[in-house]
């Protein structure tokens, strides 16, 4: 028996309870890993932590371990010990430098494992100090108060079921597991909890053990046919596996199951390899998996589920491979789901999706390894014409990320703020990416794009020039806003105003803060995510998600990897996490931002420059159509009076004291305003709804008109309005009534547009830095979740009907 070294686990737990907390420091150059700890349900007050670094530092060469899946824990006497230890990270075939066939051919001995990679979920069992067994799934024990039963739960039920199949107790498997000081590694397959690619029936259902781990900092594994012997012994199914001692009879078994995607009659993911390993020939073997994955036919069968449940929503499928026979299908899917009401219902919760497949395929008569086979032939491999497109607001690290790509790959890279304001801009942003692809197999968009608008204009323009232009998204997701814009708020405004005036246009470091965080918010209102059921979105041929805040290393990362996927002649080797680095330094560090003060945000005009130091010359009033390009939003202003009462009659003295937390702290700190209205646009939505700005505009300029004699300061009131105060909301950070616009007593005139999706009235904010606009957000969200329970959100509903008269009219810009 291998046992644990105190001093060894130790040191490992200290050295990742240091880069757990790395993340804070923002190191450069530095791993992170994410702590997590659990209390383990039904044991002697045992808690464990979990270590989980990100996918891309696996690839790195510094890290205290490559467990993917670790759990440790600390004993009655204090010392600490591994509870739970999954497989080293594992790459696929090419992915890393060394699974590489050369480098796998050099360094590795057998006997090769080659075991069948089972589809479901990993599940990890090893057993504690009290004789508890614990279960966890990746990186996660699962907790009994969850209302959907987590992935391990459902493995402690399938355990329960193994065991005493055999006459066994868990207690009896986790006394066994400890006194082996290991970890039993299984895949737990279940169409009836969650259904994946391949089929399980009822039959076939359970949990498939594949490894046993001896719990030590170093990766160490039992051979296939101890592990299937532990797996008689307990119960549990067995993934099958074949054995090879030769690395070319591996490489010609593995190509060859790949033609069909199936081994031993059966369609397989894939499979994991098992052997051992040194470093270049030098030094002693090691335990070492890497995997052979199929792409097809699993890329097929999600697309399939993907457009059946776009048309189940009433959408249109977006079909990107395999188009005819796709259709083919989705003409027989609609065929099942007219008939059977109940389908619709049960695919949307991921079932049923195995069955739908498997009938169209029996229909056809074909097996999908036949259906790609078939439509492989004439394939044409993508070499060049590749834009890559941004979808971002300011902040999101897109134009580092983009110098780091054109660094590593000498890809073409257009960027936006660099082309002088001009007419037609979009259309010479346009004509710069048709012109470097005649140099380049890849451009970079490099502009936001984050309003539909703008996608639509590029590739209207482009399309027509290069018609073979593939186009791939950037996505830095935002959606949903309710629930994610408070983080992104938080890490771009960061960002932008620590950069200060490094940037082409956004002068952070000269400009006043509020009028830079005025502009941000203008893009976070404005932005619009991809939507690929619908133009311009459904020409994208690849989308890549990225995280905002996430670094820019960490995206650049995911980018390469998915482009290496997608376009394999495009970007053809695996990069070293020290390339990507070196290149992600260069565009921080090195790279020198072309700064252009004619064009910034904010800036003023030449015309105004040139002005400077020149005699002054008379001036004339002001026409009402220039005073009306300073407003900064329409609105209707209500009775300060009115409002404070309906305000304090929903929290009388009876008012339990957490509900009238955050009314009586907006009250002590005098955070409620002194003024309520209800804004009907801001100067940041006229460009996405000219015809309500327009249609607001002209009023106050023929009220203009009409008095040419009254002082141009004071801003004139439009016309009566009234507003019906119909409940409050509110949560930890601000308070907002929501509003219904009545329309106007007089009948003839029309109703008051508004361009809120819920009109509101704030009625105060906790502090300075929340703006009175996040009440967008916190409605949205309420709109989605609701209120009560965990929401964070509080409601009050106003009891009869208040309707409150007040004023419609506009604010002037400060400026």
């Amino acid at each position: 028996m291998v046992q644990q070294d105190v001093g060894e686990v130790a040191q490992l737990v200290q050295s990742l309870e240091t880069a757990s907390k790395k993340g804070k420091s923002k190191e450069k150059k530095s791993f992170t890993c994410k702590k997590s700890t659990f209390a383990v349900a039904d044991s002697d007050n045992i808690s464990v932590d979990s270590w989980k670094f990100m996918d891309w530092d696996y690839k790195r060469d510094d890290l205290p371990t490559y467990a993917r899946g670790l759990f440790t824990t600390r004993r009655k006497d204090g010392t600490s010990e591994i509870a739970v230890r999954g497989y080293d990270k594992f790459f696929n075939v090419d992915e890393v430098n060394d699974t590489k066939w050369r480098n796998i051919e050099m360094n590795t001995r057998g006997p090769y494992e080659l075991s069948v990679k089972e589809n479901g979920c990993i599940i990890f069992l090893s057993g504690l100090e009290d004789d508890t067994l614990l279960v966890c799934s990746k990186h996660s024990t699962g907790t009994r108060s969850d209302a959907d039963l987590s992935h391990a739960q459902v493995g402690e039920r399938w355990i329960e079921r193994h065991v005493s199949a055999v006459g066994k107790s868990v207690k009896d498997l986790a006394r066994e597991l400890r006194q082996m000081n290991a970890t039993a590694v299984g895949e737990l397959c279940d169409d009836s909890f969650e259904e994946h690619v391949l089929a399980y029936d009822e039959s076939a259902a359970g949990i498939y053990l594949h490894g046993i781990n001896y719990n030590m900092p170093e990766f160490m594994t039992c051979p296939g046919p101890e592990v299937h012997a532990f797996a008689d012994k307990w119960g549990f199914k067995k993934a099958k596996f074949v054995v090879y001692d030769d690395i070319d009879t591996v490489k010609t078994f593995l190509e060859g199951c790949a033609e069909s995607g199936t081994w031993d009659d059966r369609e397989t993911e894939g499979f994991v390899v098992r052997c051992q390993k040194n470093e270049g020939g030098k030094g002693p073997y090691q335990d070492w998996f890497f995997k052979y994955k199929f792409e097809e036919p699993y890329l097929m069968y999600r697309q399939w589920r993907e457009c059946t449940k776009a048309i189940i929503a009433g959408r249109v499928p977006n079909i990107k491979k395999h188009k005819k026979i796709t259709e083919e299908y989705l003409k027989y899917a609609r065929r099942q789901l007219a008939q059977n009401s109940q389908l619709a219902k049960e695919y949307q919760h991921n079932h049923g999706i195995i069955r739908m497949r498997e009938g169209f395929l029996q229909e056809r008569g074909l097996k999908g390894s036949e259906i790609v086979a078939m439509q492989a032939e004439g394939q044409e491999e993508v070499k060049d014409d590749v834009i890559l497109v941004p979808i971002a607001s300011l902040g999101c690290g897109k134009t580092t990320v983009a110098l780091a790509l054109a660094k590593l790959f000498g890809w073409g890279h257009v960027q936006n703020d660099n082309i002088p304001k001009q007419k037609n801009k979009p259309k010479k942003f346009a004509l710069d990416i048709t012109n470097l692809l005649g140099a380049h197999p890849v451009v970079i968009a490099d502009r936001n794009n984050h309003m539909r608008r703008e996608r639509q204009q590029l590739m209207d323009d482009i399309f027509p020039v290069i018609p073979r232009a593939r186009f791939v998204a950037l996505q830095y997701v935002h959606d949903p806003k309710g629930k994610m814009l408070p983080g992104i708020r938080e890490v771009t405004r960061r960002r932008v105003l620590d950069r200060g005036d490094n940037h082409q246009t956004i002068r952070a470091g000269t400009k006043d803060s509020e009028e830079i965080i005025g502009i941000m918010e203008g893009f976070l209102n404005r932005f619009e995510g991809i939507d690929t059921d619908r133009d311009p979105d459904k020409s994208f041929d690849e989308v890549i998600d990225l995280d905002v805040s996430a670094d820019s290393r960490e995206n650049l990362e995911t980018i390469v990897t998915a482009l290496h996927k997608f376009y394999p002649q495009v970007v053809q080797q695996v990069l070293s996490p020290q390339e990507l680095d070196a290149a992600l330094d260069w565009a921080m560090s090195d790279y020198q931002v072309q700064i252009d003060l004619s064009h910034q945000y904010g800036a003023k005009s030449q015309k105004e420059k040139n002005k400077k130091g020149s005699q002054p010359t008379p001036t004339t009033a002001p026409t009402p159509e220039t005073l009306a390009k300073g407003i900064e939003y329409f609105c209707i202003s209500l009775p300060a009076a009115e409002v404070s009462e309906v305000l304090q009659s929903l929290f009388p003295p009876s008012t339990a004291p957490e509900k009238a937390r955050l009314y009586h702290q907006l009250l002590n700190t005098r955070r409620i305003q002194p003024t309520f209205h209800v804004t009907l646009i801001h100067r940041a939505s006229k460009k996405d709804l000219p015809e309500i700005w327009d249609g607001y505009s002209q009023q106050y300029i023929q009220k203009m008109k009409e008095k040419p004699e009254s002082d141009p300061t004071v801003t004139p009131a439009l016309a009566p309005a009234r507003v019906r105060l119909e409940r409050l909301i509110w949560d930890d950070r601000l308070m907002t009534f929501v509003a219904r616009i009545m329309p106007p007593e007089n009948q003839e005139q029309a109703g008051w547009a508004c361009a809120n999706n819920i009109p509101h009235v704030t009625v105060g904010t906790v502090s300075a830095q929340v703006k009175p606009k996040e009440s967008n957000d916190m409605l949205q969200r309420w709109h989605q979740v609701g209120s009560g329970g965990d929401t964070g959100i509080w409601e009050a509903e106003i009891p009869g009907v208040k309707v409150v008269s007040g004023t419609l009219g506009l604010v002037m810009s400060r400026k």
